[in-house]
């Protein structure tokens, strides 16, 4: 997709896109041509490049809405515009609801929805004021379409971020197109953390109707289309990056009862 769609040009935010999925976003966009900035609240090990170029980083906490807006000034002020928002920020550890007080799951919504609707706030002044408008892409997860044992008030963040995505696509229509990725998993450097090794993961990419996990490449992919003008009438939807979902369990029940 980076190399059929030109976003020379153009600026982009991608938050968290210094590892695993924004990684993968991050070097889409700058093999697509776009000036990208990176922000987290550490520095990556080693910068982000793709195709020659060097993706920018700049130290954001995404849970202090100060700290947000200062890091928007610092764009407009470096670069003039902003015409893509990633919010790819987010996670959750996994445990279960009554293994953690109210204020820890209060915090996973916080990075997961409150943060992304902050950043996109901010974005928004930007955007509605420039030639050309701009795009705004959530990064969503099945976890918000489906119970989610272990990761409860992350999948409930994560419907709410699409459902959120869906309104400001209204409100800020024609000037700003909001989309979210549903996006399944994700084969990163951190995979083996939640799949375990080699094995594990290839069995865990056996359940997925296309046979493996996706690539952060191909996540990226998807951000650039939503990003670009081949996407100029696609605004409120949710784009599902999964591998063709999850086979619903009773049909392997059924298949062991015959």
């Amino acid at each position: 997709m980076a190399a059929i769609t030109d976003l020379s040009g153009s600026v982009a935010v991608v938050t968290g896109g210094t590892r695993g999925v924004g990684a993968g976003i991050t070097r889409a966009l700058l093999e697509a041509g776009a000036q990208v900035v990176t922000c987290a609240r550490r520095a990556p090990e080693r910068p982000v490049e793709a195709a020659g170029r060097t993706a920018r980083f700049l130290p954001v906490d995404l849970r202090d809405p100060e700290g947000i807006g200062r890091f928007f000034e610092r764009v407009r002020s470096d670069y003039g515009r902003l015409d893509t928002l990633v919010n790819n920020a987010g996670g959750t550890p996994f445990r279960m609801l009554d293994e953690s007080g109210a204020e820890h799951h209060a915090r996973i919504v916080e990075l997961n929805l409150v943060a992304p609707l902050t950043a996109s706030l901010a974005a928004y002044k930007l955007m509605h004021r420039q030639s050309g408008g701009g795009s705004i892409v959530m990064v969503g997860s099945v976890s918000g379409t489906r119970p989610s044992p272990g990761t409860a008030a992350y999948g409930a963040a994560k419907a709410g971020l699409e459902n959120l995505a869906r309104s400001m696509a209204v409100e800020w229509a024609p000037r700003v197109r909001v989309n979210t990725l549903v996006l399944g998993m994700v084969r990163t450097e951190r995979a083996h953390l939640h799949y375990g090794d080699e094995a594990g993961i290839a069995a865990v990419g056996r359940t997925v109707p296309l046979g493996r996990l996706a690539d952060p490449a191909e996540i990226g992919d998807a951000c650039v289309f939503l990003a670009s003008d081949r996407a100029a009438y696609i605004s409120g939807a949710a784009l599902h990056v999964h591998g063709g979902g999850e086979r619903p369990a009773f049909l392997d029940a059924a298949t062991v009862n015959n």
